[in-house]
């Protein structure tokens, strides 16, 4: 059956992906990353590092979906390419926290930036929450056009955030800049994989187009353009908001703390200009629980389509959005928000998350033929992709085993769960 034929343009696909990205990570990793790290260099390689691999994971996923160009991006390259089962996992992961998570921590974050205006509320992060899912039960060209004007206005904010970063000079000596050979011994500490994952985790989102590929228009050009193009601008921007926060605050007032760009620009601009920029922040947010709110419900809709227990989440409205995976996916959102900590969700959520797009990197070695984008390069940027990420996992869960257990603990679930469910006839 046929539904909605709109389409979305090249610009509109990456601006999801800029939304996706630009989010709670940038704006809340670094206060982290200073609890291992503390070297500049040290600092800017992370978010390099992060950037690459996110490129490399671009081309990957620009491959797969103008390959297979069916909308449930992860879903759909794994269980194709190695096993149902494995995409049965990936769908499982990104209904219980994959995109779930990143809403959560979105209205979490944004209750943070807001509070020296609204005060300690959970309301702000609650109604948008709850909202902005809202906007994307209608149809297509209406979530389009409601996530381009919110990507706007994050671009237009983020930019002014840069030029003001470097533009103004703070009225004390607070920098946190640090050039000196110091990298050289942290680079190799178990703590600077561990940051890595914060770091990873704010680039979340570079392959969001792809998850609804039958949505863009002329996917077979327009898919690799918006990954590559907004993934390579968000690894720019990452690096000058990081070198904007660390230039105009110390590591004191940063260290452990999670409102690292509240407190940079207060230093900057005094109570009445950070007051602002907060609040920016956290307008921003709504972007990316928009982007998330938007795709995510696609994965699970792809899942339903296939099985039995998931299959009520396969039912459409008229203009063919599933609005039930839709009000599943912030239904699940609101549990985390109300429950767990910032930085425990954060960890869990990135550590298995990036296993299981590993596992996505390696499928696409599995196909013999390629047919549309072909990755540069190919194999070996994936082979170092696999590598790399293998070993940042490995340091996390070494470090961090509670929150590396509880995300495969979330594996196990859905692996349970798959063995009791069953495939619907394909008609």
């Amino acid at each position: 059956m046929s539904y909605a034929t709109s389409k979305i343009s090249w610009k509109t696909a990456a601006g999801l992906v800029i939304s996706s990205m630009i989010g709670t990570g940038v704006f809340t990793s670094l206060g982290f990353q200073l609890l291992e790290v503390q070297n500049t260099w040290s600092i800017l390689l992370l978010w390099t590092l992060g950037g690459v691999m996110a490129l490399v994971g671009a081309f990957t996923y620009a491959e797969l979906g103008t390959h297979f160009r069916k909308t449930g991006g992860d879903y759909i390259f794994l269980s194709e390419a190695i096993h149902p089962a494995v995409g049965y996992l990936y769908a499982w992961v990104s209904l219980t926290v994959g995109f779930s998570a990143p809403i959560a921590i979105a209205a979490m974050a944004m209750n943070g930036y807001l509070s020296p205006i609204l005060g300690n509320t959970i309301y702000p992060g609650l109604f948008f929450l709850l909202a902005v899912p809202v906007a994307h039960i209608f149809s297509v060209s209406r979530s389009a056009h409601f996530q381009d004007v919110l990507t706007l206005i994050k671009i237009a904010f983020v930019i002014l955030l840069i030029i003001l970063g470097f533009g103004y000079s703070s009225s004390a000596e607070v920098s946190s800049f640090d050039f000196s050979s110091s990298w050289q011994k942290e680079v190799i500490m178990p703590g600077f994989a561990v940051s890595l994952i914060y770091v990873f985790y704010a680039y979340t989102g570079w392959n969001s187009a792809a998850y609804i590929i039958e949505e863009v228009d002329h996917p077979e050009k327009n898919l690799p353009k918006a990954l590559i193009w907004a993934t390579f601008s968000v690894m720019v921007v990452y690096l000058l908001l990081q070198m904007v926060f660390l230039r105009h605050a110390s590591i004191a007032q940063l260290i452990g703390k999670v409102e690292v760009a509240d407190i940079a620009f207060g230093n900057l601009f005094g109570t009445t200009g950070a007051l602002w920029v907060s609040f920016f922040i956290g307008i921003q947010l709504i972007a990316t629980i928009s982007g998330y709110a938007w795709i995510g419900p696609r994965i699970t809709y792809a899942m339903a389509k296939d099985f039995k227990l998931w299959k009520p989440l396969a039912k459409v409205n008229t203009n063919g959005i599933p609005v039930r995976s839709i009000l599943l996916n912030t239904g699940i959102s609101l549990i985390l928000f109300l429950s767990g900590s910032f930085e425990q969700i954060m960890l869990y959520a990135g550590f298995v998350l990036q296993l299981m797009g590993t596992i996505t990197v390696y499928s696409s070695l599995r196909i013999k033929k390629e047919i549309g984008f072909k990755s540069p390069f190919k194999p070996w940027l994936q082979y170092s992709y696999i590598i790399f990420s293998s070993g940042v996992m490995i340091y996390l869960f070494w470090d961090r085993p509670m929150e590396s257990f509880a995300g495969l603990g979330i594996l196990a679930l859905g692996l349970l769960i798959f063995l009791f469910d069953k495939k619907t006839e394909q008609v």
